[in-house]
């Protein structure tokens, strides 16, 4: 409850110039680890459908594992920077980007523009309907571009339709990940060879390398597949709505976004509370910290990483490092062609439809967490005001945005899906090299000394920063012809 008397404690510390000053709340009480299973589900599913199942493949059939440690380290700075990102709103029930606008009001709508361009593009329902044309046999003439339109639409019912979103979209996303999974599982045993895995450790530890230059391989990809070694950009970012719909921390204290249609919707704007940082409250703040990093570990980094691997493994066991020519889907047709003469004619079949589920689950992914950023941050800054335009409103009219601008991308030509996840997935990597600093210093600047961000942590962030931000350079100097 909000605190009006008793012995004087911490006042809230977090910057008004811009964005009005909070209250002060206690910490609701923690909960078990078993309860907030499924907090990184949904950004699991789209890092599964982007780096995991074309990049990461795509980039070991041209120079083998010598690049894979790059996607371990990927993994491993994202579930640094998600848990920055939670501390945040662990501690607020704000979200990220609404802390970087406390320190420099143009962040909210600069980060609305990033995800736009980053997500308009629909690779990955392009990428689902051209895999469901492998598992059907539509050969060179299928029809593409409804299949993916039909796709999209279907996204865009189910979000608008469902009463709580969030919840929906977490029962969607954890259906279609444990099929991925199921997936992974069989293949192991089924599909990889032991030489591959031998290849794993000796090229992996003992032959690292940095492929710029490599024929096949421009900075572009190189970028967009450490960015999406995990979720990648804007997805990041909106982890910290995905905790406080799932009600952790100061979240609980937080609306969440319904359907117009069928749910309950509150007006009022997402900003948020600070807790007193007496010994009750710090007692809570352990105990959500803990289970906060053991959810993301589990869930994301640990279940990411070995889905990334394997099927990295896999494409090495199937296609011999040069076989893939050109950067397209045409390596997926090709593997699952292997798979089903060198395995079972099931087994490729079965990895065309893993594909389908990691794709769309993706493109599902993508759509909702848009919305939701662009949605938290104009309620919050432009129509804060409004009684009509609740978030869950905005929300809705942003999805069927989204969807209406990508079909008519689909339908001007422009719908290769290997090329339209580059082009997302390169905008992603420049994101997060902004990002990464900013976490800096919000964590720093705008929480109490307590709970913020502790100096090991801060290193990482910085060598996020620098990475990315080298990475940002070199795709700079490359489309400039420099």
């Amino acid at each position: 409850m909000t605190q009006t008397g008793g012995p004087k404690r911490d006042q809230p510390t977090l910057p008004s110039k811009y964005l009005p000053p909070v209250e002060l709340r206690d910490l609701p009480e923690p909960v078990r680890l078993r309860k907030i299973t499924g907090a990184s589900v949904i950004i699991l599913a789209t890092a599964i459908g982007s780096g995991e199942m074309i990049l990461w493949p795509y980039i070991t059939s041209q120079v083998g594992f010598t690049f894979m440690w790059a996607a371990v380290v990927g993994f491993g700075i994202q579930f640094f920077l998600n848990m920055e990102i939670e501390r945040y709103t662990l501690a607020t029930g704000e979200s990220a980007i609404t802390g970087f606008a406390r320190l420099w009001k143009p962040w909210w709508w600069l980060f609305i523009l990033f995800a736009l361009f980053q997500n308009f593009w629909p690779g990955w329902a392009t990428g689902a309907a051209t895999a469901a044309s492998f598992v059907f046999d539509l050969g060179e003439d299928a029809p593409i571009v409804p299949i993916t339109i039909a796709a999209l639409a279907a996204i865009g019912i189910t979000l608008t339709l469902s009463p709580v979103v969030y919840q929906w979209v977490e029962k969607i996303q954890g259906v279609l990940v444990g099929l991925i999974m199921l997936f992974v599982i069989v293949a192991v045993p089924a599909a990889t060879t032991t030489d591959a895995w031998g290849s794993l450790v000796t090229e992996g530890i003992g032959d690292i390398g940095f492929p710029i230059g490599h024929e096949g391989l421009s900075v572009a990809l190189l970028l967009g597949a450490l960015a999406f070694a995990g979720a990648g950009g804007a997805n990041n970012l909106v982890q910290s709505n995905y905790i406080r719909d799932k009600g952790m921390g100061m979240g609980q204290h937080m609306p969440r976004i319904v359907s117009p249609l069928t749910g309950h919707e509150e007006a009022r704007p997402s900003l948020g509370y600070v807790f007193p940082t007496d010994t009750e409250n710090m007692r809570r703040w352990r105990g959500w910290w803990k289970v906060a990093n053991w959810e993301q570990f589990i869930t994301f980094f640990l279940i990411g990483v070995v889905s990334l691997v394997v099927l990295s493994v896999l494409a090495y066991s199937t296609l011999p490092v040069g076989t893939v020519d050109e950067e397209d889907l045409a390596f997926l047709l090709l593997e699952g062609e292997t798979l089903q003469d060198t395995v079972a004619p099931w087994f490729g079949t079965a990895f065309w439809c893993a594909a389908v589920f990691a794709l769309f689950s993706t493109n599902l992914g993508i759509i909702d967490y848009t919305c939701r950023l662009i949605a938290d941050q104009l309620k919050i800054n432009a129509l804060k005001d409004s009684t009509f335009w609740s978030e869950s409103k905005i929300y809705a009219a942003f999805v069927w945005l989204m969807i209406v601008v990508g079909s008519v991308i689909l339908m001007s030509g422009v719908d290769q899906p290997f090329l339209l996840v580059v082009i997302s997935s390169s905008i992603a990597g420049v994101q997060m090299f902004i990002y990464s600093g900013l976490l800096m210093l919000l964590n720093r600047k705008a929480l109490p000394k307590p709970i913020r961000t502790g100096w090991v942590r801060m290193a990482v962030l910085a060598v996020s920063f620098v990475f990315f931000g080298f990475l940002s350079v070199l795709l700079v100097i490359d489309n400039l012809g420099l």
